[in-house]
C-alpha cells in the first residue's frame, strides 16, 4: 500500500516541478519525463497486480521514448537557432 502513496507522491512532485520551471526547456523536458516514468511503473505495477499482459507496458514505453526523443530534438533546434533554452531570450515576433 505504501508503494502507491509514493508513485502518487512522485507524481505530484513532477506535476509541482514542471508548472514552477517554466525558465529553462531542458528542465521542463526533465520534469516530463519524471512524469512519464512514474507513469509507466504505476502502469506495470497495475497490469502485474491484475495478471494483465504486459504488451500494452511496452506499447506506452515506445511512445514516451519516441515522445523523449521529439522534445529532445525541438532542444537542440532551439539551441543551435537561439544559442540557449532560456525562454526569456526568445521573442516570437522574431520570426
Amino acid at each position: 500500500m505504501m508503494i502507491y502513496v509514493y508513485m502518487f507522491t512522485c507524481f505530484f512532485c513532477g506535476i509541482w516541478v514542471f508548472s514552477s520551471n517554466r525558465k529553462h526547456l531542458l528542465a521542463t523536458l526533465l520534469s516530463l519525463e519524471f512524469i512519464v516514468l512514474i507513469l509507466y511503473i504505476s502502469l506495470y505495477y497495475y497490469l502485474n497486480f491484475y495478471n494483465f499482459e504486459l504488451y500494452f507496458s511496452m506499447v506506452f514505453l515506445t511512445f514516451s521514448v519516441c515522445e523523449g526523443a521529439l522534445g529532445l530534438s525541438i532542444l537542440v533546434s532551439m539551441i543551435r537557432g537561439y544559442g540557449s533554452d532560456f525562454f526569456g531570450a526568445y521573442s516570437m515576433l522574431q520570426c
